[in-house]
């Protein structure tokens, strides 16, 4: 395969004759290997010439080094403050300085005279707020953004002068004073001639300095273009067209090199793929049917796929050479260093900085950082402890004591991250010195990820000690995330050899025999470019600035380019539509379809094995029963009962393999906790009045001492709980209003002398033992009734009710189908009452009936069991009739549970 860099290195070995004084200038590093080894094959003998990239070459020119991104907005933040007196935060400067310094450098590049563009964009703004009338209201945040316009100018000149006389600059500042000194650099290199090979797109400043060096004789400049999309109007040769018709250079020569590569015979296949996994997956499936690599090149048009791609690759790719960088906030570490933030973070925000404690749900973060935990090998134990004991704020002598049950070194170094700060260089040391520790037992490429982690750590603890720009850790921590999102981690590897992932704009110049491009979807490619910009689009374009359009022929361009001689071609794209366009294959790739007649397309699906919605079974063995016969004995609580009849699945986990639900803190209070604590109060309110009937005196004093029961019964069941602000403060006055509406409703029954109210019994263990036929061991029933009382002359069994319950929960005129949710609540009751009928207080000749007092539904009263069918007249007396067919009936169930022959089966409709 001839491609464009060998076809261009005989030329110009052909018309050079020596290579001594040869200069090759490419668009990107990675061309520069390439151009190399290249030359290595065709040169027997001798001295390579200089290659340089184009920021390279720019850069040799002007004489000036290029400054980095994090330093340069250290300057600019120094600048502004030098001439600004109301100064804003280093934090809220970075939100509108990187945009500031994108459009200084796209002005810069295109050699616009900022006086001018300054005083349009000024102009345009006092227009806008211009009224012949006067009735423009101008606000002060149009003021604000009015005077920032006017202050641009000012702020872009005091920063180049500041840079220039530094020796270093951003890539426009640099490309600017080239152009100033391209003149004497000539003079200096006349000897020289340069070769420039594969360019497109130039700014002003690269089409000036480049007709500078062309015209100055003895130099060429070589294209990488087919007829196909130069002698039309295909965006693809956009630029091109335009630098052979306007330059003068081309008066008098030919355009190098011009190709017909595109119509060639091509292996072309379009591929539509459901979401982004299935396109990486399908490009593993291609990769793992190829046997050698070394002209192949995986291009990632949406670049954020490289670590879903990384992970995706098959076994039998033994080398690759990635050229695009891993973002620094997809990379595990990160985690680590914003817990270390999170700590003091909100600590400050929830004024524990005093006191020293932190938050403990950042503290287990911490710990379980996998970089943290390996480390300290009883951190579960003390997870466990935090849940039990309910601890919402942990303090650094529990952490102390944590660390000090761990046998590890470095104990201090990991305890220091809890001590307090006096400022930032030292918060940056602390995170500086928990990296020493931890790179000791990592691996290769952990040890890289931590590594470039500490030269930025290092780099802003600098500049922090020169500019203090860094006023609080909230102002750092949001510079810290700004960072790792823009940056990344560029990889080593050997370059020539083995499979190539790249991105769109790493490909410049490069061919290969086999090309996968991913994500060929609209808005990806081209890339929907809404880059932030103070500059408007009018103006863009009255200046001859790049906007949206410029962009599109760009990659339009780089697309067409990597088809050209490319004879096996795989492109795919997203078929599934979010909302945002993604389901719509690239522009450019149905342009290829209508240049190329001969092209596979195909959609591609994962394969999914369907699989039957089978209901969980778990059939009984000999231990089961062994379980079952010590429930029997242990005894059966209604909850339990009614349990297996939901979903005897729950039953068998919570019962038979008795697994607990999961303790965590309780930060508010939980509804379990609430309903806890209500009957807790009311039981301590009517225990001592066992006996006795209720007055109104009585129910009075009672009032007046349930807010300080209420309160020492949250101090019991909600530990170490501040219910003192927010959700738990409401949920402490709902509880509150709960037990004083009930005792309200209890006084306006008691105010009325013909009810008389008797305490009979409350929080009794109630146990009796029922003998089921086909069993031969007796079932224990067991359980707590709230309360027994009587109410003129009918014993009530009364069961409290946090929740909501409607009377209809409580009908249950036939018991043929226990099992129906509907009926699991009077099923609670109606055993709470035949356990009182066996216990020794229970009267015969009294009525009964059982029922429960809803606080979410007090305006029902007493909510009785109802036998009576739809539209007869209520039926709540519980005979010994009723009693004895209700339990005839739980008897088929309770057999059914020691039934060997029936398993445990989930409920077709079971809900969770």
């Amino acid at each position: 395969m001839q491609t464009f860099i060998s076809e261009t290195l005989n030329d110009v070995l052909k018309n050079t004759s020596s290579l001594e004084n040869a200069v090759i200038i490419l668009p990107s590093q990675r061309a520069k290997v390439f151009v190399k080894q290249d030359l290595k094959d065709k040169i027997s003998i001798g001295f390579l010439p200089e290659i340089l990239s184009i920021e390279e070459f720019i850069q040799q020119v002007s004489e000036i080094y290029q400054i980095d991104n994090i330093q340069l907005l250290f300057e600019f933040y120094a600048i502004y403050k030098k001439l600004e007196k109301d100064q804003i935060s280093f934090d809220a400067f970075t939100s509108w300085a990187s945009t500031v310094l994108q459009d200084f450098n796209e002005i810069d590049q295109h050699l616009i005279n900022t006086d001018d563009i300054f005083a349009y964009i000024r102009d345009i703004e006092r227009l806008r707020k211009w009224s012949v009338k006067g009735t423009f209201k101008e606000t002060d945040l149009i003021k604000d953004h009015h005077s920032f316009l006017e202050k641009l100018n000012s702020y872009y000149k005091e920063l180049y002068t500041f840079l220039k006389r530094k020796n270093i600059g951003y890539q426009g500042l640099i490309y600017r004073e080239a152009c100033n000194k391209i003149d004497s650099y000539l003079t200096k290199n006349s000897h020289k001639t340069f070769s420039f090979i594969g360019f497109n797109a130039l700014n002003k400043a690269e089409e000036f300095i480049f007709q500078k060096v062309l015209e100055n004789g003895a130099s060429e400049i070589y294209w990488d273009v087919d007829e196909t999309f130069f002698n039309t109007n295909h965006l693809a040769g956009k630029f091109i067209r335009k630098y052979k018709s306007e330059w003068k250079y081309y008066e008098n020569k030919e355009l190098k090199t011009l190709t017909s590569n595109f119509n060639s015979s091509k292996n072309i296949q379009i591929i539509g793929a459901a979401k982004n996994i299935t396109q990486v997956k399908y490009i593993g499936e291609i990769l793992e049917k190829k046997e050698k690599f070394n002209n192949t090149a995986l291009v990632l048009a949406d670049e954020t796929l490289l670590p879903v791609a990384l992970s995706s690759l098959p076994k039998n790719i033994n080398a690759i050479n990635i050229t695009m960088g891993y973002p620094l906030k997809d990379i595990p570490v990160v985690n680590l260093f914003t817990s270390i933030f999170k700590l003091f973070l909100t600590q400050e925000k929830l004024n524990k900085s005093i006191t020293q404690q932190f938050y403990f749900k950042d503290v287990i973060q911490f710990f379980r950082q996998p970089f943290i935990y390996q480390k300290v090998p009883n951190i579960d134990e003390f997870c466990n402890a935090i849940a039990q004991n309910n601890i919402t704020f942990i303090t650094k002598e529990e952490i102390s004591n944590l660390l000090e049950k761990s046998e590890f070194n470095y104990k201090n170094s990991i305890l220091n991250i809890f001590n307090p700060f006096t400022s930032i260089q030292q918060f940056i040391a602390v995170m500086l010195d928990l990296i020493d520790i931890i790179k000791e037992e990592t691996v290769s490429l952990e040890k890289e990820y931590l590594f470039r982690f500490y030269t930025i750590l290092n780099q802003l603890n600098t500049l922090q000690k020169e500019y203090h720009h860094f006023s609080d850790l909230k102002t750092f921590f949001q510079f810290f995330k700004q960072i790792t999102a823009q940056e990344s981690l560029s990889f080593q590897g050997e370059p020539l050899k083995g499979l190539q992932l790249m991105g769109m704009l790493e490909t410049r110049a490069l061919d290969f025999e086999t090309i996968i491009i991913a994500s060929a979807n609209e808005g990806v490619l081209p890339a929907n470019f809404q880059k932030n910009s103070f500059i408007p689009f009018d103006v863009k374009i009255q200046y001859g600035l790049p906007t949206y359009r410029e962009k599109d022929a760009i990659f339009s361009y780089h697309f067409f380019r990597l088809t050209q001689r490319a004879k096996n071609i795989y492109i795919l794209y997203n078929t599934e539509n979010d909302g945002f366009g993604n389901g719509e294959k690239s522009r450019f790739v149905t342009q290829l379809e209508m240049l190329q007649p001969n092209i596979t397309k195909k959609m591609i699906s994962p394969l999914v094995v369907a699989q039957k919605n089978e209901p969980k079974e778990i059939i009984k063995n000999e231990q089961v029963l062994e379980r079952l016969k010590e429930i029997a004995t242990l005894g059966f609580s209604p909850s339990s009962l009614t349990n297996y009849l939901r979903n005897p699945i729950t039953f068998y986990k919570q019962k038979i393999l008795k697994i607990k639900e999961f303790n965590d803190v309780e930060e508010t209070v939980a509804a379990n906790t609430l309903g806890t604590i209500v009957h807790e109060t009311l039981d301590k309110l009517y225990t001592p009045l066992v006996g006795k009937l209720l007055s109104v005196e009585i129910i009075k004093d009672m009032m007046q001492k349930s807010t300080d029961i209420v309160q020492h019964q949250f101090k019991v069941f909600f530990k170490n709980g501040d219910i003192s602000t927010g959700k738990n403060r409401l949920i402490f006055e709902v509880a509150n209003r709960f037990v004083y509406n009930f005792l309200n409703q209890e006084l306006k029954l008691v105010s009325n002398k013909k009810n008389q109210l008797k305490i009979i019994a409350t929080e009794e263990d109630l146990t009796s033992v029922i003998h089921v036929d086909g069993l031969d061991f007796p079932i224990k029933i067991h359980g707590k009734v709230d309360r027994v009382d009587e109410l003129n002359g009918v014993t009530r069994i009364i069961d409290y009710k946090t929740g909501l319950v409607k009377n209809t929960e409580l009908k249950i005129s036939d018991f043929s189908n226990l099992r129906d949710d509907k009926h699991h609540k009077a099923i609670q009751v109606l055993l709470y009452a035949f356990l009182f009928t066996k216990s020794k207080n229970y009267d015969k000749n009294k009525k009964l009936t059982a029922g429960v007092f809803s606080f979410k539904n007090l305006n029902s009263q007493f909510l009785s069991v109802n036998f009576a069918d739809v539209r007869k007249p209520s039926e709540t007396n519980i005979t010994q009739d009723k009693l004895e067919e209700f339990l005839n009936e739980l008897k088929t169930y309770i057999v059914e549970i020691y039934n060997k022959e029936i398993s445990f089966l989930e409920p077709i409709d079971a809900k969770y």
